[in-house]
């Protein structure tokens, strides 16, 4: 009879070891003590996510005072969603913030964001110096509101190197109440270069300047495009016109302005290092030639109406282009670009973000953005929606992206549009040199 007793307490111990485990596993029965015996299971109480590594941002940006205001905000509202992110902040205007990169790229310490404008953007990624975004579309920046030909914008060869920050469109941001000062009761529609020039004059004879000149290479790149030729040939290994009678005839105008006195010389643009100190925003000037996305910040400056007036023709269609407005780009030698990058779909797709941006870069690429924006727009964001709305149905596509080199190019270029502005060498010259020296810089690209 022992045996059987034996084998008797043994199942009556299983039993019990049976009944605890299925116990254990009852979520429903609010026993404390068998929910700590509890296995792994689908109702186990889940482990708290692992705390964000800390992590280091460098950002740098070129603008005017508002520009910087609002980029700080910007900065504080991500780095309130994103509490482990530390951002050190690098801006300046836009000469000096290219004299603070040049040397960072070449010692490979550029910020893990820069903002890139369209002339510099070739220089940098053909050198290898900005990382291709591609890998990051659709995972940590959002492009699912952002059309494919704004996204391409940013295309280089097979490589995305920089998220198109908005479009816009040249112009002439003027104030009305000094246009009638000067006499002119408003800007003629397709107006032309002889009608500028005349309103220059009588800019002149009111005691104000017309404006404050024009970047030599964009709107040299302008005058090129409405008489069919381009700033540079397709290849990226000349120049793209052959008649340098048209250098002569855009900048022997240019340099006759200033010369007389309707546009500031060289010496006094050098003061102006924002566009506080614009000579619209003093009263001193009726108008700045720019791009759309300028105009939202120069309106807070000036605080006053201004208006906004197409380029000067014949053939504006030809010459008025759509681009992007700048890019952010991520440095190839950032050893934190996924969190770059989601920086930069902050920025491009956050709508509160947006509401403090308000186009000051372009307008937006995102449609969600823009949509969003429409209800809390002021009236100088109207005024460039509506700009932009309208150049879209008046210009023709953008040129390819500016190649290698250009940069050595638009330093030539602005060399010899001061020299004529001091009067200190002849149009004719000019053209010649600027041939010869761009030719040199671009034939290397063949």
């Amino acid at each position: 009879m022992k045996a059987p007793k034996k084998m008797l307490f043994i199942l009556m111990a299983f039993a019990l070891v049976l009944v605890s485990a299925c116990g254990g596993n009852n979520s429903g029965n609010g026993n404390a003590a068998n929910t700590t015996n509890t296995p792994k299971s689908s109702n186990a109480v889940k482990e708290e996510p692992a705390e964000a590594k800390p992590v280091t941002l460098r950002i740098a940006w070129w603008g005017g005072q508002p520009r910087h205001d609002y980029t700080m905000k910007v900065i504080e509202m991500y780095k309130a969603k994103n509490p482990n992110v530390t951002i050190e902040m690098e801006y300046a205007n836009y000469d000096d913030y290219w004299k603070k990169l040049a040397p960072q790229a070449a010692a490979n310490e550029l910020p893990d964001i820069i903002q890139i404008d369209t002339q510099n953007y070739s220089q940098y990624a053909g050198r290898k110096q900005l990382a291709d975004l591609t890998p990051y579309l659709g995972n940590q920046i959002d492009v699912s509101d952002i059309s494919q030909n704004a996204i391409d914008g940013g295309k280089l060869g097979d490589g995305l190197y920089g998220m198109n920050l908005g479009v816009n469109a040249l112009g002439f941001n003027y104030d009305p109440a000094l246009l009638k000062k000067a006499g002119i009761e408003s800007i003629p529609e397709n107006f032309t270069w002889d009608d500028y020039v005349a309103m220059a004059a009588k800019a002149k004879a009111a005691g104000l300047y017309f404006d404050n000149g024009m970047r030599p290479e964009v709107f040299f790149g302008y005058y090129l495009r409405t008489l069919d030729k381009t700033l540079f040939n397709a290849e990226g290994t000349g120049l793209g016109y052959e008649d340098d009678q048209m250098f002569t005839d855009f900048f022997g105008m240019m340099a006759k302005l200033v010369i007389d006195g309707a546009v500031p010389s060289p010496d006094v643009l050098a003061q102006i290092k924002g566009a506080e100190d614009s000579h619209l925003v003093l009263n001193q000037g009726i108008g700045v030639w720019q791009w759309s996305n300028q105009y939202v910040g120069l309106q807070q400056v000036a605080n006053r109406p201004l208006a906004i007036a197409p380029m000067a023709g014949p053939n504006m269609e030809k010459g008025l282009f759509l681009k992007p407005s700048m890019f952010f780009s991520v440095s190839e030698n950032s050893k934190v670009k996924e969190e770059a990058a989601k920086f930069i779909n902050f920025f491009v797709n956050d709508i509160e973000a947006n509401k403090l941006i308000l186009g000051d870069r372009g307008v937006p690429v995102s449609a969600k953005v823009k949509e969003a924006l429409k209800a809390v727009s002021t009236e100088a964001q109207v005024q460039v929606y509506d700009y932009v709305a309208w150049a879209e149905s008046h210009s023709t596509p953008m040129d390819p992206a500016d190649p290698i080199g250009s940069a050595e190019v638009f330093k030539s270029l602005t060399s010899l549009a001061e020299q004529m502005n001091y009067n200190k060498i002849k149009p004719e010259e000019a053209a010649k040199k600027f041939r010869d020296e761009a030719t040199a810089i671009l034939k290397k690209n063949k």
